[in-house]
């Protein structure tokens, strides 16, 4: 379950990738015409609607993202057979046709059902459908039937196979979508109702899962608009700001983002740069290589990984109080009603463009929560690194040296780094299938046995995780991609 689970997540990254665009044409837009969204110039509703395409169906992209990313062979007739699970369920289920159903007036139907909730933003309905989509394919695509429907064979039976899974959920939906629906808005209303304290244990745990990769399940319940949360599409939202922000209630658009900025634009860098400090002389170059792109990286464009992994299980009392902190900040910053938030990660891009939203409250004290922050992480992380003689990048205990050349810091030959890691992990006889996400190589083995972790170091990765025999994580940052397409090459 736990591999499928990851699996789930490393799919979902091609979806959330779209976010930053939205991002972007939103907030230029937004800076363009500031009192009217695009109704006062031409260009600025160009960019706006353009983001809000994205947005406002993001039910959809994650259907079709989801579908092709569990797929087998990354096919594009997986990621059809989602769209068509994706239409067929939302169409059958949407408030309309269910009072059709129950043979009454659309405007008698009880809005605590929740059916309302089924349309083209829904992510709950997009990742199911886009499961049972990939179930199909993998399960059909390969399939022949005899000669007269043989036109209907492999991946043309797909999406009718899909079809039929999309029938059969919308059945079963029927009757379980106002319990799952009531049961995760009553979820979500016990942390707004903890104030401050539900968004510091939302933060918390947000951090605490990153080693599993099951945080995406996590956020997708009070960032994503699938329960009535959806705080990062309450925060991009021009109507927002009139409504619900000025509420006396204790929730206001981006209460479960902006604390996350202090952190990933100044903790997290802070963190880093105590551990170059604390680094062993002959190896503080070597350490200062892998963090600084780290450091640049969390604090742009809030990707933490390459931090993150560098001391997650060298030190895990440090990713422990790492993830308190988190915890803190976010509760801090909730408290204090400072509001940001961001349609891809809390880094400085999604910090400047979303500077001037209805939405956005006091986003200049932030920095100042984050300098303190910066602070904190540095001088605790360096004395729990000194005093305890806690292993960071630079303090790892001594490894063979016969085990091979560590490659150059500044060597960018991503064709090098591919052979490393392949060789690390058995050759490519050992290799069961090879996927990527934001920062991460995830590979399945045939034989654990054959994987070595101090080859695969050479290739200066960020961090190595085995969540289980068969599986093994590579953590390389931000360019996984171009090494993911050299290792694809040589396979």
């Amino acid at each position: 379950m736990k591999q499928k689970l990851q699996a789930l997540g490393r799919a979902l990254m091609q979806p959330v990738a779209l976010l930053p665009a939205a991002a972007l044409m939103l907030g230029i837009g937004y800076w363009i015409d500031p009192s009217g969204w695009g109704g006062n110039n031409p260009f600025a509703n160009f960019l706006v609607k353009g983001g809000a395409s994205i947005l406002d169906f993001l039910g959809i992209l994650f259907a079709v993202g989801v579908a092709y990313g569990l797929s087998k062979d990354k096919n594009g007739a997986a990621a059809l057979s989602g769209l068509v699970g994706f239409l067929m369920v939302t169409n059958l289920l949407n408030a309309g046709s269910v009072a059709i159903f129950k043979g009454i007036p659309l405007e008698e139907l009880d809005s605590t059902l929740g059916f309302e909730a089924i349309n083209n933003k829904n992510v709950f309905i997009g990742i199911l459908v886009g499961i049972l989509a990939a179930a199909a394919y993998n399960r059909f695509y390969q399939a022949k039937l005899p000669d007269a429907f043989a036109f209907f064979s492999g991946r043309r039976l797909v999406p009718i196979i899909t079809a039929v899974y999309a029938i059969l959920a919308s059945v079963v939906l029927f009757f379980a979508w106002p319990i799952i629906y009531k049961g995760l808005v009553g979820f979500g209303n016990f942390i707004m109702d903890l104030g401050p304290i539900g968004a510091g244990i939302y933060g918390f745990f947000n951090r605490l899962l990153i080693p599993t990769g099951l945080h995406h399940a996590l956020n997708n319940v009070f960032w994503f608009d699938a329960f009535g949360i959806g705080d990062i599409t309450n925060y991009w939202n021009p109507e927002f700001a009139q409504t619900a922000t000025a509420a006396a209630s204790g929730y206001y658009a981006g209460m479960y983002q902006a604390g996350f900025f202090p952190i990933m634009m100044f903790g997290l860098p802070g963190a880093a740069l105590a551990m170059i400090h604390t680094a062993k002389p002959e190896k503080r170059k070597v350490a200062a290589s892998l963090l600084l792109s780290g450091l640049v990286a969390s604090f742009v464009t809030g990707v933490t990984e390459p931090i993150e992994f560098s001391f997650m299980f060298l030190s895990p009392l440090l990713y422990l109080i790492h993830a308190l902190f988190t915890g803190i900040s976010v509760a801090l910053v909730a408290f204090l009603r400072y509001a940001s938030g961001f349609t891809f990660s809390a880094g400085l891009i999604d910090y400047i463009l979303g500077f001037k939203l209805k939405t956005v409250n006091k986003p200049l004290m932030l920095l100042v929560v984050g300098v303190a922050f910066f602070v904190l992480y540095y001088f605790v992380f360096r004395f729990m690194i000194t005093k305890l003689n806690l292993q960071t990048p630079g303090r790892e205990l001594e490894v063979n040296p016969d085990e091979g050349r560590v490659l150059d810091a500044k060597e960018t030959n991503f064709t090098r780094m591919a052979e490393t890691i392949l060789a690390g992990l058995g050759g490519k006889e050992n290799i069961e299938n090879l996927d990527y996400c934001i920062t991460r190589l995830r590979v399945e083995v045939k034989d654990n046995l054959l994987v070595n972790e101090n080859k695969i170091k050479e290739a200066q990765v960020a961090g190595i995780v085995r969540p289980s025999k068969s599986n093994v994580q590579v953590i390389i940052g931000p360019q996984v991609q171009a090494v993911k397409d050299e290792m694809d090459k040589m396979l």
